[in-house]
């Protein structure tokens, strides 16, 4: 029988330096880590996968985090899970097999619907920014779900070179599910991949666009007013969202993103706002990095948002 996940190996640290878990069958956890290292390529460029060492490059990164995970936290106010007993495990990678493509993406469908069907909050360490597509696929149970997306580009198109289920079309997809209710893209800027008409067609559906220089001229307090309600909220954070002064390490980077503590705190205002049902971390570039400090900085935003939910009483 196919393996579902391949651990994390003896001798390689997990996310933070949390337990793994080898068989989701076994999986009794709060919140699950799951790397996704290779979604569909749209281009002979990322057929290459340069992303795809970014969930072992996201694990190294955290250590710098782990050992302090208990330690009073300035940023959070307390200790990162608020004194209370909530179970973190690292469930390694999705386990793919060369060129099934297809099959690659059912089987991450499957694993993000068995560990919520073990009931934990699925954390994903991709890949480039085509792993959301299976990730949101899972959620076809969640009820009303409002896609949250932190991202320099829009990423809408319905295809590129014919393939529909690349990077550039994530949020198309996601726009195509009959449970997600709304989609909110933060921190658009430059230019990238969209045409005219995916602007269009994503105002047309509905779509709330809140640029980086809103949030600068604006603020996260405006921004966090017009992200409308729901039952559940998915975050997808690429990377290139985070300005490369503190994001170097990416596939496309934009002048003009985010700062720390503006992604700080639109993840808390989500976890406020609602029950976080998954995060997706994608389309960091090891190869270009400096000192992992794309790497580190995806670590530190995902221990923020655990910290949140942890606050926030979600985590039962």
């Amino acid at each position: 029988m196919r393996a579902e996940t391949i651990p994390v190996p003896p001798g390689r640290p997990t996310f933070a330096d949390v337990p793994r878990c080898e068989d989701l069958g076994s999986l009794d956890a709060h919140i699950a880590i799951i790397g996704v290292p290779y979604g569909v390529p749209a281009s002979m460029e990322s057929s290459r996968a340069p992303s795809s060492t970014a969930p072992d490059a996201i694990r190294e990164e955290s250590l710098r985090f782990g050992k302090y995970l208990a330690h009073h936290d300035i940023d959070l106010g307390g200790p990162l899970l608020n004194g209370r007993d909530i179970r973190i495990v690292d469930c390694g990678d999705v386990a793919m097999m060369p060129g099934n493509l297809t099959g690659n993406s059912v089987a991450t469908t499957g694993v993000i619907r068995k560990i919520r069907t073990r009931g934990a909050v699925p954390i994903i360490l991709g890949g480039d920014h085509s792993i959301p597509i299976p990730v949101m696929r899972a959620y076809d149970d969640a009820g009303s779900m409002c896609v949250v997306q932190i991202d320099a580009h829009m990423d809408y198109r319905d295809q590129v070179n014919g393939v529909k289920e690349g990077l550039s079309s994530s949020i198309r997809r996601a726009s195509e599910l009959d449970y997600v209710n709304g989609i909110v893209q933060i921190g658009l800027r430059g230019v990238g991949s969209a045409r005219e008409q995916d602007v269009m067609d994503a105002l047309e559906h509905g779509n709330i666009i809140i640029s980086a220089a809103e949030i600068y001229q604006q603020g996260i307090d405006a921004a966090v007013k017009r992200i409308p309600p729901a039952d559940h909220f998915y975050i997808t954070f690429d990377m290139d969202g985070m300005d490369p002064s503190i994001a170097p390490g990416v596939n496309s980077p934009a002048f003009g993103g985010l700062e720390y503590w503006q992604a700080t705190g639109l993840l808390w205002a989500v976890a406020k706002q609602g029950r976080v049902v998954g995060m997706d971390m994608v389309e960091i570039a090891p190869h270009l990095d400096t000192h992992g400090l794309t790497s580190m900085l995806a670590a530190r935003l995902i221990l923020n948002l655990i910290g949140a939910m942890a606050r926030s009483g979600q985590l039962r």
